[in-house]
């Protein structure tokens, strides 16, 4: 038997395992302490990137040699496209479509993001977005202001901190949607055109069903499934994808949903579904947008801005900016009808752009030149993203959609905690501080801000309240339920100070029980709308002095033994940063490249 074809792969090539790894910086052992095994994964994930920038640049080639010769009057069924993927294909025995999709990556890296492809190489960006950035910035190949995305998106990659893939895709429509209102707007209107029911056989018996609609229109379905799917007791067997399965064919059927923990006792044995959806509180779909969306979109300046806003339609618009913000409430009846109430809509600005030429590979790109005529605001929906500015109008729009700025348009501070309880955030400090996060703040995480728990960042002591631990927009930050209790019972320490350097802005760093530390999310709500930055919020009310006697008896020792800890390494964290002169941790603790 030949083995030719097996030899044909390793010409020239010498297996990994055999090369000289130390060359390569390496560990020689995977006998490593802790840390050590951090290190190493954070300089693999960096070669990662560095390999897969590799990997597009053979595949970029293979198209300049086989492909743009032929492309211009290649009308083959089988074109030179085609057929250089089929090459790709069959030496890495993959798929024809994952062999098309190497190369549309290496294509467009190479023509319309050169910069980003550049970060990839650097190992600033996970090789896991990139196919995040190449989809999400499909609209704006061609147009002249190209480059201008290409290096906004890259700028924001190589800020210091941690990304998500929620927080690159809504990076990339940020920088996409507010430059070309016009293409974005056709691109909804045939994609509602195109939305669609479908039922699909699967394996062993089982089926999908599914639907296409507006992004709001979804996030409230699954709001009246997931509460229909709560409607049982902790005994329930079923796992909460498989409550939500029953509980949407329950509300579609008009049928009864109850928990099948078979205990007499149960007080969910029968749950009437159309009774929970008719009766079942507001469903708020949360919309942060700026003022000036609302009105369309504007000539572009050198330096726009504009003001954030919040907005809740048959969804409740949370925006949480400058002094003004709109929230949407939204009731989901049995049929899943949803009847807007009440739209909240804040004042932030829109982030400037880069007025000035960047280069590409030496060469300047006027931005001035290439900006479009026309730019428009956006707006983030909890859970689902950004949306353009013609899609928070249209929910705007809404006859039931209240609008409700939060705050008065003034620099009067507003209100940071209830009346009667210094613990608990107003609803003004609650929705800017979920409008800002947008997503829980621990490095990765994609769970939505608005379903989170707000955690007070230095533990709050409710017998010393004086002690720390403030109520306020910086000791306050959005977690999911998971991390908060990872946080809490976990030796993991977070912190979250103001950025010196920008005012209004803060500082996030999260440190592992072996002391490394990594920077929070580079893009949150202050660059998707800036004027958030610009809300004021009084500051907590005084707390009395504990009167004598009134220490507690039993102390918690380890409880306060664990915040006394924290507390110390954070001045430690923010100690070591100001004498080195830098705001991010330092080199040997910087964050991971992504």
């Amino acid at each position: 038997m030949s083995d030719r074809g097996v030899g044909a792969v390793q010409v020239g090539s010498v297996p990994w395992p055999e090369r000289d790894h130390a060359a390569v910086g390496l560990p020689a052992s995977f006998d490593l302490p802790v840390g050590g095994h951090l290190d190493a994964l954070v300089d693999l994930a960096a070669g990662a990137g560095y390999l897969e920038w590799r990997r597009y640049r053979h595949a970029a080639a293979l198209h300049t040699e086989l492909v743009v010769p032929e492309e211009d009057r290649d009308e083959r069924a089988v074109d030179a496209y085609a057929q250089c993927a089929a090459r790709i294909a069959t030496t890495l025995s993959v798929s024809q479509y994952v062999a098309e999709r190497l190369l549309d990556n290496a294509v467009a890296l190479r023509d319309r993001l050169p910069r980003v492809f550049e970060c990839l190489r650097d190992g600033v960006v996970s090789p896991t977005f990139i196919r995040t950035i190449v989809s999400r910035t499909e609209l704006v190949h061609g147009r002249p202001y190209q480059g201008l995305v290409d290096a906004d998106i890259a700028a924001a990659l190589r800020k210091p901190g941690s990304w998500s893939t929620a927080r690159v895709r809504d990076l990339c429509d940020q920088m996409v949607y507010r430059r070309d209102p016009d293409a974005v707007r056709e691109r909804r209107e045939e994609a509602l055109k195109g939305r669609c029911f479908f039922t699909e056989a699967g394996l062993d018996g089982m089926g999908t069903v599914g639907a296409t609609m507006s992004a709001e229109r979804a996030a409230i379905v699954a709001r009246v499934v997931e509460r229909l799917a709560a409607q049982v007791c902790k005994h329930d067997s079923r796992s909460t994808g498989a409550r939500a399965s029953d509980a949407l064919f329950a509300l579609v059927k008009h049928a009864p949903f109850g928990c099948d923990c078979g205990r007499t006792e149960c007080a969910f044995q029968v749950v009437d579904a159309d009774e929970v959806a008719a009766t079942a509180a507001r469903i708020v779909i949360h919309v942060v947008t700026d003022t000036t969306t609302l009105t369309g979109p504007t000539p572009a300046p050198a330096a726009d801005t504009d003001t954030d806003t919040t907005t809740d339609t048959n969804t409740d618009t949370t925006a949480a900016a400058h002094p003004q913000a709109r929230h949407v409430d939204t009731t989901a009846a049995a049929a899943v009808q949803v009847v807007a109430d009440e739209v909240t809509v804040e004042e932030p600005v829109v982030d400037e752009l880069a007025a000035d030429g960047v280069s590409v590979d030496g060469a300047a790109v006027e931005a001035a030149a290439a900006e479009p005529e026309l730019i428009d605001g956006i707006g983030f929906v909890a859970g689902l993203g950004i949306i353009s500015g013609a899609h928070v109008r249209d929910l705007a729009a809404d006859p039931d959609t209240l609008i409700r700025p939060l705050g008065d348009g003034t620099n009067t501070p507003l209100p940071a905690t209830q009346p009667a309880d210094p613990y608990r955030p107003s609803a003004a400090l609650d929705a800017y501080v979920r409008a800002r996060d947008q997503y829980c703040t621990w490095p990765g995480c994609n769970r939505p801000a608005w379903d989170g728990d707000l955690d007070h960042i230095t533990e709050y002591d409710h017998t010393q309240p004086e002690r720390g631990g403030k109520t306020s927009a910086t000791g306050l930050g959005a977690k999911c339920r998971f991390h908060h209790l990872l946080k809490t019972f976990g030796d993991f320490v977070d912190d979250q100070y103001d950025d010196p350097d920008h005012p209004g802005r803060i500082i996030r760093t999260f440190t592992i029980p072996e002391g490394r530390t990594v920077l929070g999310p580079a893009h949150t709500g202050f660059d998707t709308h800036p004027g958030l930055d610009m809300i004021v919020f009084g500051d907590p009310p005084a707390t009395r002095p504990p009167s004598p006697g009134s220490e507690p008896t039993r102390p918690a020792p380890r409880t306060e033994q664990k915040h006394a800890r924290r507390r110390q390494e954070r001045d430690r964290n923010r100690l070591r940063n100001n004498l080195n002169g830098i705001r991010p941790p330092e080199p040997d603790d910087a964050p991971p490249p992504f």
